[in-house]
C-alpha cells in the first residue's frame, strides 16, 4: 500500500509586477519519484483512481504547515494550494483540514481550482461562499487552457485568475495573444478579479505582462521552486529594479486619480458588523464602505441600501448581529471593479462603464487598497485631463505640446522597446518671417505640421510641437538607419513645398537679402529644417528627459551644418557626431 509520508512541497513565488513584493507561495508536489510515479499528475491518478484523492490533499496540507513553521516569508503572504477536481464529492472534508491546520498560520489561503469533474457544475460542487469562509480565496487555474474555464469563472466567482501558459509563451512576438490576453485582462478587473501569469521564462515576456496590465506573475524568471523556505524571499529585486524605472510613467495618470478620488476609510471583512452600522450612522453622506482583508487587499464594498432592511426595522440590528444566526459583515460584501491607481483613465472609464450598477472603482497601489473613485470623480477627472492637455496643445497646429511630449519620452524610456527621437527645427526662419511676416511664417509652421501629420505611421509615429519652430517626432521601435530614411524624407519635402512662400526673384537666388541679428544685411538661404536624432536602443531605460535635452544642444549647430541636416547621438552614450 502506498503511503505518502515520502512526499515533499516546493513553493514558487507570485510576484507583485508593480513593486516585486512576493504576495504568495504556490504549492509544488515533490517526491513522486520515490513512490514510483513519472509525474505529480500520475501520482495524483493513482490516488484517485485508489480512492485516496481526499488523503492526499489532506496529507500535503499537513506537510506545508510543517514545513512552514517558523517561517515568515511564508506564513506572512498567501498560499496557493490546488484542489483536484477529482476530489470535489469530499470538499468540505478537504475544506475543514484546509481551515484546521492552515488557517490559523497563514495571512491568506488561496484554493486554486481548474476544472470539473464529467457531469459537473460549479456552484454545486464550488460554493463559493463555503470556500472562502472555509478555505480563504479562490482562484481558477490554468484559465483559458480548458473548456472549464469561463465555467468557473462565472460560476465560482474566483478572486484570482492564473493565466495558462500557453497564453504567456511567445506572447512578445505573437499580437494576437496579446489582444486575447488584454481582453481577458480588461474583464477580470471589470470583475473585480486579479490575474496572474504563470509561466514567466523570459525579461521580454515579463516586459510585455506588465504593459498589458497583469497584477501578479509566477515562473522560473521571477524564481523557480524551493523546497527550502529559507531560500524564499519577500522581495525580488528584478522587478523592484523594474518598478523604479517604471515610476515616472505611472505618474502620467495618477495625479488626476489622486486629486479626484475619495480616500474613504476601509473596515476589515472580519470586524463585527456592529461596526458597519456605526459607520453609515457617523457619516450619514456615506453610501458606501470599503471591505478589505487583514493585509489591506480590497474585497468589494458594503452598500447601504443592502442594510436599510435590517437598519430601519424594530430589532433589524440585533437579528443581524446575532452570532447564531450565522451572518458575518463579508456575507454583505459587493464585488466591486478594481484598478491599480496607474492604470490609465480611459481603462478605468472602460472598466467602469463596463458593469452597468457599480457604484465605482476601487482603487489599489501594490494590491492594497488606496482609495475610491466614485463615477462622478472618475468623470471629473477625465474631465480635467481633458482640459490640461487642451491648454497643453499649441493654439497653432493642435500638436501636443511640452507637458505631453515630456509624458511620452518618458514613458518611451521606460518601455525599454527601443525609439528614435528627433528635435526638428527651421533654418533662417528668422529672415523669412521679417521679411514675409508673421502670417506666411505661421503657413510654414503649419504647412510642416501637416506633413508631419501625413508621414506619421499610426501607432509608431508621435509628433508634437514644442513652440516657435520647433518640433518633436518619435518613432518607436525603429533603428537609425529607418529614422535616417523618415525624417529625412520629410525634412526634404518641407524645403521643397516652402520654396512656394518665396517671390520669384528669391526662388530664382536660392536666398533672400535680409538682416540679421546684429543689424547686418546678408544673404540668408531658402526656408529648412534641420534635426538631432536621439536613438534609443531597445533596453535603454536610464536616459532623463534633461539627458535627451542636453544631447540635442550638443548637436543642433552641428545638424544646421550637415548636408542632409541631419546628425545622430547614441543614447544614454552620447558619442562623436554622427552625420548621415
Amino acid at each position: 500500500m502506498v503511503t505518502f509520508s515520502d512526499l515533499d512541497v516546493a513553493f514558487q513565488a507570485i510576484v507583485n509586477i508593480h513593486s516585486g513584493q512576493c504576495f504568495g507561495h504556490e504549492v509544488l508536489v515533490r517526491g513522486w519519484e520515490r513512490l514510483g510515479f513519472a509525474s505529480a499528475q500520475d501520482l495524483l491518478s493513482a490516488a484517485a483512481a485508489a480512492g485516496r484523492l481526499p488523503e492526499l490533499e489532506i496529507a500535503i496540507r499537513t506537510l506545508v504547515a510543517e514545513r512552514a513553521a517558523g517561517h515568515p516569508v511564508l506564513t506572512g503572504a498567501a498560499l496557493f494550494l490546488n484542489f483536484d477536481p477529482r476530489a470535489a464529492a469530499a470538499l468540505d472534508k478537504v475544506m475543514e483540514a484546509t481551515r484546521t491546520l492552515l488557517q490559523p498560520g497563514f495571512a491568506h489561503i488561496v484554493t486554486e481550482i481548474s476544472g470539473l469533474p464529467e457531469g459537473g457544475s460549479g456552484p454545486a460542487l464550488y460554493p463559493p461562499a463555503k470556500m472562502r469562509r472555509e478555505g480563504g480565496m479562490v482562484a481558477v487555474d490554468r484559465f483559458g487552457g480548458s473548456a472549464d474555464s469561463f465555467n468557473l469563472l462565472i460560476s465560482c466567482d474566483p478572486d484570482f485568475i492564473k493565466i495558462d501558459r500557453a497564453f504567456i509563451r511567445g506572447i512578445e512576438s505573437e499580437a494576437r495573444k496579446r489582444v486575447v490576453l488584454a481582453q481577458l485582462i480588461g474583464m477580470a478587473h471589470t470583475l473585480g478579479i486579479e490575474v496572474i501569469a504563470v509561466g514567466v521564462e523570459t525579461g521580454r515576456e515579463l516586459t510585455v505582462c506588465r504593459e498589458l496590465g497583469l497584477d501578479l506573475v509566477q515562473g522560473f524568471y521571477i524564481a523557480p521552486p524551493e523546497t527550502d523556505p529559507a531560500a524564499l524571499s519577500g522581495l525580488y529585486s528584478r522587478l523592484e529594479g523594474l518598478a523604479q524605472q517604471d515610476r515616472r510613467r505611472r505618474q502620467i495618470d495618477q495625479r488626476w486619480v489622486t486629486q479626484q478620488m475619495d480616500q474613504v476609510p476601509a473596515i476589515i471583512n472580519d470586524a463585527p458588523i456592529r461596526d458597519m452600522f456605526d459607520r453609515f450612522a457617523r457619516d450619514r453622506n456615506t453610501t458606501y464602505v470599503p471591505v478589505v482583508d487583514r493585509s489591506g487587499r480590497p474585497l468589494g464594498i458594503v452598500r447601504e441600501g443592502d442594510l436599510k432592511n435590517y437598519a430601519y426595522s424594530a430589532f433589524g440590528k440585533d437579528l443581524i448581529a446575532n452570532k447564531a444566526l450565522g451572518r458575518k459583515l463579508q456575507d454583505f460584501v459587493v464585488r466591486c471593479p478594481i484598478a491599480d491607481i496607474a492604470t490609465p483613465l480611459d481603462q478605468m472609464l472602460a472598466i467602469y462603464a463596463a458593469i452597468e450598477d457599480a457604484e465605482g472603482i476601487l482603487i489599489t497601489e501594490h494590491m492594497i487598497y488606496h482609495g475610491f473613485l466614485t463615477a462622478r470623480s472618475l468623470i471629473r477627472a477625465m474631465h480635467e485631463k481633458t482640459l490640461a492637455r487642451a491648454r497643453d496643445e499649441n493654439p497653432l497646429t493642435k500638436l501636443p505640446g511640452n507637458v505631453v511630449i515630456e509624458e511620452y519620452v518618458a514613458d518611451c524610456t521606460a518601455s525599454g522597446e527601443g525609439a528614435v527621437l528627433a528635435y526638428i527645427d527651421f533654418d533662417n526662419f528668422k529672415p523669412f518671417n521679417d521679411t514675409y511676416g508673421f502670417r506666411q511664417g505661421d503657413r510654414a509652421i503649419l504647412l510642416f505640421a501637416e506633413l508631419c501629420r501625413k508621414t506619421a505611421v499610426p501607432g509608431r509615429w508621435f509628433v508634437g510641437h514644442i513652440g516657435g519652430d520647433d518640433f518633436f517626432v518619435a518613432i518607436q521601435g525603429a533603428d537609425k538607419a529607418e529614422a535616417y530614411e523618415a525624417i529625412g524624407g520629410l525634412i526634404a519635402r518641407f524645403a521643397s513645398d516652402a520654396e512656394s512662400f518665396y517671390d520669384h526673384d528669391a526662388r530664382a537666388r536660392r536666398c533672400i537679402i535680409a538682416q540679421d541679428r546684429d543689424g547686418n544685411t546678408k544673404r540668408f538661404p531658402l526656408l529648412s529644417a534641420s534635426a538631432v536624432l536621439a536613438v534609443l536602443p531597445p533596453g535603454c531605460r536610464t536616459v532623463s528627459t534633461d539627458e535627451l535635452s542636453s544631447a540635442i544642444a550638443l548637436y543642433k549647430k552641428a545638424a544646421k551644418s550637415a548636408p542632409d541636416k541631419l546628425v545622430s547621438v547614441l543614447l544614454p552614450h552620447v558619442p562623436a557626431m554622427e552625420p548621415a
